[in-house]
């Protein structure tokens, strides 16, 4: 495959080096600095807890991953300043990001609470622990994580709101109609050129969903 310079003229004007990035964009203004602890909190803390929705940023071997985590009541539990928990719930087995945090321990994490429009964010490393008594502490209609993340927090910080106005992420009037983009079952028709009855996954959907939330 063709390195994207090659493919792409507007790639010839490129910065390349953090010399030029510090010439174009100058020093970051004192709040931006201020604003990181190395520990979560009592304000970030509240972040925290009141966020359903974490994103999750991997790193390893066969590349990067950023998955969507979500849970009603909280997504990560705060054990300590230091210690973020977040269970891994069901999902499709492919589990990416465990298998980078099996060889590269670095996480990024990001928060949105609904309707706010500050986002959080926390860097750290990551280990996947299957104490029983910690998996159980998860339970959920007697469903149990296969394991819990375990994040040794080394950076916390606020993000402005200055994304989330722009994308009008949280304003009802900007939302999609979920039927003006395809569905997963038509996407895995269009992929497998017909092999895939993706009438069929879509049907079966909700029903699945409701079976394997947890």
């Amino acid at each position: 495959m063709d390195a994207p310079r090659s493919r792409h003229p507007f790639l010839a004007s490129v910065i390349t080096t953090e010399a030029e990035l510090d010439e174009r964009y100058g020093q970051p203004v004192p709040a931006a600095v201020a604003k990181e602890v190395p520990v979560v909190n009592d304000d970030y803390r509240r972040f925290i807890e009141a966020s359903p929705f974490v994103l999750l940023a991997t790193a390893g071997p066969e590349g990067l991953d950023c998955s969507p985590r979500g849970d009603r009541g909280g997504v990560v539990r705060v054990h300590d300043e230091r210690t973020l928990l977040l269970p891994d719930r069901r999902g499709n087995n492919r589990v990416d990001s465990l298998r980078n945090i099996v060889h590269d321990p670095r996480v990024g994490l990001l928060f949105l609470v609904p309707g706010v429009g500050e986002t959080l964010r926390v860097n750290g490393r990551a280990a996947l622990c299957t104490d029983d008594g910690l998996r159980d502490s998860f339970a959920v209609d007697g469903k149990l994580p296969s394991c819990v993340i375990v994040v040794d927090v080394e950076a916390v910080y606020i993000q402005c709101p200055k994304a989330l106005v722009r994308s009008g992420l949280w304003d009802p009037d900007g939302y999609v109609e979920r039927s003006s983009l395809p569905s997963m079952g038509e996407i895995l028709q269009h992929i497998t050129e017909g092999g895939f009855d993706g009438a069929a996954f879509d049907a079966a959907y909700p029903e699945r969903l409701r079976a394997t939330i947890y």
